[in-house]
């Protein structure tokens, strides 16, 4: 009789503790079906969208973006200088921005710098804005020195120049607020440059690569447009046009050279060495800005490149259209070819995002 007492006891016992466990466990906890009841499932949530180059960007020093910030100002200052006057050379008045297609051909550095300037600024892929930076300050330096030639020593040889499309003579020159707004704007894009060096080392901005294998094609149609840059620049892209005349004494027609506009290296001292320093840096710019990383740094300093070389093609071919006592000369459709073939680069170097999404 004990024996069945405990025994019922100890089933009534084990009941209760197995109606507790089942009431704690709760009616959402009961196993169903095949699933155990306290199988939990995580329920799934979708990946996080990733660009289709894998472009990563870190936080953006603020050395990086005074450098957008000196941009910007350059490219006002830029757009500023083409229409207060310019220089006074020999009792003639200029103008940088006489007529419409001189303040068209003004504004394309001027508003490429300001775009570019105002995404660095912000922090958007920053290292498009500081190799655009870089690039543009090496190559404004050389032009910095040939603008300060210009408007202070460019009397001690008094020559024909072709300033502002007009065909003048330096036997005396005094400068005005466009002169001083185009070096401020100058010296601007420079410092831009020095703050872009300064920062490349401490910008993060990466991506999966998809540049790299067209990087060496890249490079060697970059250097052979360098160097047909350089053959271009050290003519006048508008020139003065020779004269036939009658020889008195023999009846017969002769070539008469006239002077024309001063070549690149022609001109003396500081032009002489902005010169130089402007030829050296479009090849090196184009040796070293297929190279940069990621993509959008490539990007970044062939636009560079190609506004540059644009600019002064446009420009020679509007003193050319604009004069009627130049011409437009093989150098300067030349270097108008090469400003085109840095642009189809950029282009190239831009589209290839999407080939690798």
């Amino acid at each position: 009789m004990a024996g069945r007492d405990r025994s019922a006891r100890d089933d009534r016992t084990r009941g209760a503790t197995a109606r507790r466990a089942a009431s704690a466990a709760g009616p959402g906890r009961r196993g169903t079906g095949n699933r155990p009841a306290g199988d939990r499932r995580t329920p799934r949530t979708p990946a996080a969208s990733v660009p289709a180059d894998g472009l990563v960007v870190g936080d953006v020093p603020p050395v990086a973006r005074a450098a957008g910030v000196a941009l910007v100002l350059a490219g006002l200052a830029g757009i500023a200088a083409l229409f207060p006057t310019y220089l006074v050379v020999g009792g003639q008045e200029l103008v940088l921005g006489r007529g419409l297609g001189a303040v068209l051909v003004g504004l394309l550095v001027p508003v490429a710098s300001i775009a570019v300037g105002a995404g660095l600024a912000v922090g958007r892929v920053p290292r498009l804005g500081l190799a655009y930076a870089g690039v543009g300050g090496a190559l404004a330096l050389g032009s910095l020195l040939i603008e300060v030639y210009r408007g202070s020593s460019s009397t001690v040889r008094p020559g024909i120049e072709v300033l502002a499309g007009e065909r003048v003579l330096t036997s005396s020159v005094t400068t005005g607020a466009g002169w001083w707004l185009s070096v401020t704007a100058l010296a601007l894009t420079v410092l831009a440059g020095a703050l872009a060096a300064a920062s490349w080392g401490r910008t993060v901005m990466e991506d999966r690569g998809a540049l790299d294998p067209a990087r060496p094609g890249l490079a060697g149609a970059a250097v052979l447009l360098g160097v047909l840059t350089v053959l271009c620049l050290a003519l006048p892209a508008a020139d003065v046009p020779d004269r036939l005349v009658d020889d008195p004494s023999t009846g017969l027609e002769v070539v008469v050279e006239q002077q024309g506009p001063q070549a690149l290296l022609e001109r003396p001292g500081l032009a002489l060495l902005g010169g130089l320093l402007l030829a050296g840096a479009v090849v090196l710019a184009s040796v070293l800005a297929p190279s940069l990383r990621p993509r959008l740094a490539a990007v970044g300093g062939l636009l560079a490149v190609a506004v540059t070389v644009l600019a002064a093609a446009l420009a020679g071919l509007r003193d050319a259209v604009t004069s009627d006592d130049l011409e437009w000369t093989v150098p300067g459709a030349g270097l108008l070819a090469a400003g085109l073939g840095y642009a189809l680069l950029t282009v190239l170097a831009w589209r290839l995002r999407r080939a690798a999404a």
